[in-house]
C-alpha cells in the first residue's frame, strides 16, 4: 500500500500577527527552523523513510522541507495545487473588532462555503488532485512507496475530513493539525483505507498560533 504524509510547516515569524495566507517573505522563526529539522530527522529514521517529495510554494513550507531534502538527497517538486487557502482577509489582523466592521461582515454571510475564502470543497479537489499525481509518482517506486507533501493547516484539514467523510463545515479552533504534524493517508491502488495524524513536535507548539495558518 502507498502512503502519502501531508506535513504542516513549521512556526513562522509573524510579530505583527497578521493572517499572512498567500503573502510572500513569510519565513520560519528559529522554533519553526528547529520542527522542520525534527520533520526531517523523523522521516531520515523511518523504516520506508519517503522517495517523492512535494511542497506548496510558500516560504515557510520550502523552508520546511528542506531539512529533509537535505537528508534524503531528493528533489523536491513544487506544487501549485497545495498552497495556502485563498482568504480575503489575507493581510490583516483578524479580531473581533476588525470582523465587526460593515465592510467586512458583507464577507461573513455563508460560514458553509466559506464566503471569506477560497470554498471548502475547491480545497479538498486541489489537495486530491495533487495527492493523486504524487500516487502516480509512488507506484514507479513499488507497492510500499512513500512521499511527503508539505502544505498548510486548512487544507490538510480540509483533505482529512474528505477523506474520513465528515462535513467540511467546521471550527477552525478544534482543527487537529499542528505545526509540522503529520497526517497520514494510506492508498490500496486509489482506495483510501486509512488516515493517521501525529504531532511530533508537541512539546515546540507556541502557547497561541495565528488561525489559517
Amino acid at each position: 500500500m502507498t502512503t502519502i504524509h501531508l506535513v504542516r510547516h513549521g512556526e513562522v515569524d509573524n510579530p505583527e500577527r497578521i493572517l499572512y495566507g498567500r503573502l510572500p517573505n513569510f519565513g520560519l522563526t528559529e522554533r519553526g527552523h528547529e520542527m522542520a529539522r525534527r520533520v526531517g530527522e523523523h522521516f531520515a529514521a523511518a523504516s520506508a523513510p519517503p522517495v517523492e517529495l512535494v511542497c506548496s510554494p510558500l516560504l515557510r513550507a520550502q523552508q520546511t522541507i528542506t531539512p529533509l531534502r537535505q537528508r534524503l538527497e531528493l528533489p523536491v517538486f513544487t506544487d501549485d495545487r497545495v498552497i495556502e487557502a485563498a482568504n480575503s482577509f489575507e493581510g490583516q489582523k483578524v479580531n473581533g473588532r476588525m470582523l465587526a466592521e460593515p465592510r467586512n461582515l458583507l464577507r461573513l454571510y455563508n460560514p458553509l462555503t466559506p464566503s471569506w475564502g477560497e470554498p471548502y470543497r475547491q480545497i479538498v479537489l486541489r489537495m486530491q488532485a495533487g495527492m493523486a499525481s504524487l500516487r502516480t509518482k509512488l507506484a514507479k517506486h513499488g507497492p510500499e512507496a512513500e512521499g511527503v507533501i508539505v502544505s498548510h493547516q486548512l487544507p490538510i484539514w480540509m483533505t482529512r475530513l474528505a477523506g474520513e467523510e465528515r462535513s467540511l463545515v467546521h471550527d477552525p479552533r478544534k482543527r487537529e493539525c499542528d505545526l509540522a504534524s503529520i497526517t497520514s493517508f494510506t492508498f490500496e491502488s486509489s482506495t483510501l483505507v486509512s488516515v493517521s495524524y501525529e504531532s511530533i513536535c508537541a512539546d515546540l507548539q507556541p502557547g497561541q498560533a495565528v488561525a489559517g495558518a
